[in-house]
Formats: C-alpha cells, sequence, structure tokens
C-alpha cells in the first residue's frame, strides 16, 4: 500500500510522517465501514457481512499497531502516559460497539445495526481526531528521527 510522503527540511528526504499514515488508515477503516453500512441499507446482508468483517480486521490491527508498537513507545520516551491511556480506553469501548454491530448483522437487524452504526461513527470520529491533532502530531516529533523505523514496526513504512 502506497501512503502520502511529505518532504521533511530537516532531513532533506521525503519521509511518511505517523500523522500522514495513520490518519490514511483511518480513511481507509472509514470508507470499509460506508461500504458495509450501504450495504445493511440495501438488505444485502452477505455483502454487509464480508464488508464488516473487513471493516472489523482492519480496525482491529489497526489498534493493534498502535497498543503493542506506538503507544508504547510514546509513553516510553515521552513519559506521558494519559494520552495513551484514554485513547486505549477508546478502542475497548469500540471493540464493544464494533462487536454488537457485527452481532446485528448477523441477525439481519437493519434497525438495530443503522442505530449502532450512528454510535459507532460519532466515537470513532472523537477518538480520531484525538489521535490525529493530539497523539500523532506530538509522536511526529518525538519520533522525528525514528518515525521511519517507528512505521516500519508497525508494518506501515
Amino acid at each position: 500500500m502506497l501512503y502520502p510522503l511529505i518532504f521533511n527540511t530537516e532531513m532533506q528526504s521525503a519521509m511518511p510522517k505517523i500523522t500522514d499514515v495513520m490518519t490514511h488508515d483511518h480513511k481507509r477503516c472509514d470508507e470499509i465501514f460506508a461500504q458495509a453500512e450501504e450495504a445493511v441499507t440495501q438488505e444485502d446482508w452477505e455483502k454487509a457481512a464480508t464488508l464488516f468483517k473487513e471493516f472489523e480486521d482492519a480496525v482491529e490491527h489497526h489498534f493493534i499497531m498502535e497498543e503493542t508498537v506506538l503507544f508504547p513507545a510514546y509513553t516510553a520516551k515521552t513519559n506521558l502516559s494519559s494520552v495513551t491511556d484514554a485513547l486505549m480506553q477508546d478502542h475497548m469501548q469500540l471493540r464493544i460497539i464494533i462487536f454488537e454491530a457485527g452481532e446485528s448483522i448477523k441477525a439481519k437487524d437493519q434497525e438495530q445495526f443503522l442505530g449502532q452504526s450512528e454510535t459507532l461513527l460519532m466515537m470513532q470520529q472523537q477518538h480520531n481526531k484525538k489521535e490525529e491533532r493530539k497523539l500523532y502530531t506530538m509522536a511526529d516529533s518525538a519520533f522525528r528521527v525514528e518515525a521511519d523505523e517507528m512505521l516500519a514496526k508497525m508494518g506501515m513504512a
């Protein structure tokens, strides 16, 4: 997968920034969810189930990259765990809602799914803003030199 590159004048080379790469991954997950939601509105349950599973897997992969690589490295480098602790709590809440929405698809319950999708979208948007405006920009500063290494550890370079 290709990720946007930003010209870094300090390094005099093109280097993917954590903010750009992780924001791109948020958008990728959002696009998959939108397709699943559309399939639900059309009552194409097989397609909805397939797309929702793809969304679930993409989000879980994203969470795992953050929880096992980015968050611990950021906390170790900055000694600031309050931001990552709050984001971990969000991940737990989002996992519950995603599970429940998946169950609604299995039950072919359009009304239940659409209600859950509203909640999920609202929570996900708030969570993504926290990451994109706070954590990722702070991580870009903290890992200015190590950004490539950090992204490689997450499988995003």
